[in-house]
C-alpha cells in the first residue's frame, strides 16, 4: 500500500498538462492525493487517477500571495501528516522551486520526496531530478515520474486525458458541428484584444461556421462582445465540467495560451492557438492533439513571462488575420487534421 501526494498548486491549465504524471503515479500506487492552490482545483477534479484532493495556496507561487503566517503553514502541515503519505512528487515550472513546498513536507513527516530543481536541495529532497532541453511541460512531469520509479502503463496513451462522462451539454449547443472561440486568457499578455476577437467570429461565422464563445462568469462583457449578433454567448454559463463537455463536442477551439487551450486538448478537440510567445510555445503549446500556433513567436516580447503587453498594440497577436484563423479551423476539421500537430505560422 503506496499513499503517494503528487503536487501542482498553479493555475487550471498547468493541473491538466500534469494529467499523464498523476496517471503514471495512480498505475503503481495504492491511494494518490492531488495537493492543487485554490486556482487549479477545479481541474483536478477532472483528472483520472485523483482519489483526494488537497487545496493550499502557496505564497511562493500564487500571483497574488497571501501574508505568510505561522498559523497558516501550521495546520497545511498538520493536514499532510494526518494522512501518512510515503511519497511525495512536486510538480513546478521552471521559474519556481520547490524547496519551499519539500520543507513543509519534511516537517510534516513525508519520508520521500522528489522534485526537479536547480537549486541544492540539502536533505529536502531525495530525488533531485533533471531535465535537458526545454521539452513539453507534460513530458517534462512525466520523466519525474518516471525517474520515480512510476510508468504510465502500456496501454496509456501518454495525451492530456480527462474523466469520463463528462455532462450532458446538448441544452447550449444543440446538434450540428460547431467551432468554440474562448478569447480570454489568465493574464492579459496572453490574450488577443476584445476588438480581434470579434473579427475573427464574425470571419468564422461568414465561412459557414456555426460558433460558441464561452468564458467565466467574469468574463461576461467580454464574450458578449465578441460574440455579437453572429455566434452564441456561453460566457458564465459553464460549470468546468460542463465547459470541457462543450470543447469535447467542437470541430475545433480557437483560444490563446490559457486553461481551456488544455482543458480542449484533454477533450481531445484540436486547437487554433493564438500563442503570445512570452512564454516557449515548445513547452506550452496544446499538447497531444492537432494543433495550429497562430502569432510571431519572435516578437520582441518572446520569453519574456510578461503579464501585461510590452509592445505597444500587442502586435504577436493583434496582427494575426482573422482569414488565418478561418484557413486553421477549416484544415483541423479534416479527418488528416493529424498531420498538423506542432505546425505553427507568424
Amino acid at each position: 500500500m503506496t499513499r503517494v501526494l503528487v503536487a501542482r498548486q498553479d493555475n487550471l491549465g498547468d493541473v491538466l498538462l500534469a494529467g499523464p504524471c498523476v496517471r503514471a503515479v495512480a498505475a503503481h500506487a495504492s491511494h494518490v492525493t492531488l495537493l492543487t492552490g485554490p486556482h487549479g482545483r477545479a481541474a483536478g477534479e477532472l483528472l483520472p487517477g485523483v482519489d483526494e484532493q488537497l487545496t493550499w495556496l502557496a505564497p511562493w507561487i500564487d500571483p497574488e500571495p497571501p501574508p505568510v503566517t505561522a498559523e497558516d503553514t501550521a495546520a497545511f502541515v498538520a493536514s499532510v501528516r494526518e494522512r501518512s503519505f510515503d511519497k511525495a512528487l512536486i510538480l513546478t515550472s521552471f521559474h519556481q522551486s520547490p524547496l519551499p513546498l519539500a520543507l513543509l513536507l519534511r516537517q510534516a513527516g513525508v519520508p520521500w520526496i522528489g522534485a526537479i530543481s536547480e537549486d541544492y536541495p540539502g536533505s529536502l529532497l531525495d530525488l533531485r531530478h533533471r531535465v535537458d532541453g526545454d521539452p513539453p511541460e507534460p513530458e517534462r512531469m512525466l520523466s519525474l515520474a518516471a525517474a520515480a520509479g512510476f510508468s504510465l502503463p502500456p496501454d496509456d496513451h501518454g495525451a492530456l486525458a480527462l474523466r469520463r462522462p463528462l455532462p450532458n451539454t446538448t441544452r447550449l449547443t444543440g446538434g450540428g458541428p460547431y467551432v468554440v472561440v474562448h478569447p480570454a486568457a489568465s493574464v492579459p499578455a496572453r490574450q488577443p484584444s476584445a476588438a480581434w476577437s470579434r473579427r475573427a467570429v464574425q470571419a468564422l461565422t461568414a465561412d459557414g461556421h456555426r460558433v460558441f464563445v464561452t468564458g467565466a462568469p467574469s468574463e461576461r462583457l467580454l464574450t458578449r462582445e465578441v460574440a455579437g449578433p453572429s455566434a452564441v454567448d456561453l460566457g458564465g454559463r459553464t460549470s468546468l465540467a460542463e465547459l470541457a463537455a462543450v470543447l469535447s463536442g467542437a470541430q475545433v477551439v480557437v483560444a490563446p495560451n490559457t486553461g481551456p487551450a488544455h482543458l480542449a486538448a484533454a477533450a481531445g478537440t484540436p486547437v487554433v492557438s493564438l500563442f503570445a510567445p512570452v512564454v516557449p510555445a515548445a513547452r506550452w503549446a496544446p499538447y497531444g492533439v492537432p494543433s495550429v500556433v497562430l502569432g510571431d513567436q519572435h516578437a520582441p516580447c518572446r520569453d519574456s513571462r510578461a503579464r501585461v503587453c510590452p509592445v505597444p498594440g500587442h502586435p504577436c497577436l493583434e496582427t494575426v488575420d482573422p482569414a488565418d484563423v478561418c484557413r486553421a479551423v477549416t484544415a483541423l476539421a479534416q479527418p488528416e487534421a493529424v498531420s498538423l500537430s506542432g505546425t505553427g505560422s507568424r
